[in-house]
């Protein structure tokens, strides 16, 4: 009997370390969902909903490799707001990707489609751009470069933006968020229609519903706004609800 307890006991003491680092591992596919409510949706600097509130949500996917997709949408004017022969009220994107880590190191690489369903478009407005991204602490260093026409930019293919984001705890579930980002645009001809933009503020995980106060401006100049019909918003404040599935 006491050999009997014994081995049981050693038995125990080797399987349930492995059940449990079983349990703990990460799954091998992950759904994930998330819904947005903005006073405004502001892209790169530059306000898409002409100063009016947004609604917008996604689906992701990721497998335990590193591979993942995932779409995302949200309500936008900036394309009727200077044209009344246009149809459109949505931005879809489409993503996908491969994110990992090395030692401290992360990175992520990947395609994303902009596509805006509608009518009555001059250039087209949809666009195709690849990324690449090495994260490190709570620095993220990202380039997006443009494989067709930037938003309807006619002759600005090879686009890039470049993004400097920092999400720093400043206390446990409050985060300090600041970005600089430099969007270069080719194919201006009456000027240099590149900018930058810059971002700082403060968010708040309640439990998974987080909550973001920011302070958003750009110099982005009035030609680059007028061509694309869109805000120029500077110098604005933007405030978001997020919850996550």
């Amino acid at each position: 009997m006491r050999k009997t307890v014994i081995a049981s006991a050693l038995i125990a003491a080797s399987v349930l370390p492995a059940l449990a680092h079983a349990a703990d591992a990460a799954p091998e596919h992950t759904f994930t969902s998330n819904v947005t409510l903005a006073s405004e949706y502001i892209y790169r600097g530059i306000g898409q909903t002409n100063r009016k509130p947004a609604i917008q949500g996604g689906f992701d996917y990721a497998h335990s490799s590193g591979v993942y997709l995932g779409t995302w949408a949200s309500n936008v004017s900036w394309l009727t707001d200077g044209n009344s022969t246009v149809s459109n009220s949505i931005e879809m994107d489409f993503y996908g990707g491969y994110k990992n880590t090395v030692g401290d190191f992360g990175y992520d690489v990947g395609l994303l489609q902009y596509f805006y369903p509608g009518s009555g478009y001059g250039n087209n407005p949809n666009t195709l751009e690849g990324y690449v991204a090495g994260s490190w602490s709570f620095l993220t260093l990202k380039y997006s470069h443009s494989f067709s026409d930037l938003f309807g930019w006619v002759g600005s293919k090879n686009s890039g933006y470049l993004d400097l984001t920092a999400n720093y705890e400043l206390v446990p579930t409050v985060n300090l968020v600041a970005h600089i980002g430099r969007q270069k645009v080719n194919g201006s001809t009456s000027g240099d229609a590149s900018y930058t933009d810059w971002k700082l503020g403060v968010t708040k995980d309640f439990s998974g519903t987080v909550v973001g106060l920011s302070y958003i401006g750009t110099n982005a100049s009035n030609e680059y706004v007028s061509l694309l019909n869109k805000d120029l918003g500077k110098d604005r404040v933007l405030f978001s609800i997020t919850r996550t599935f």
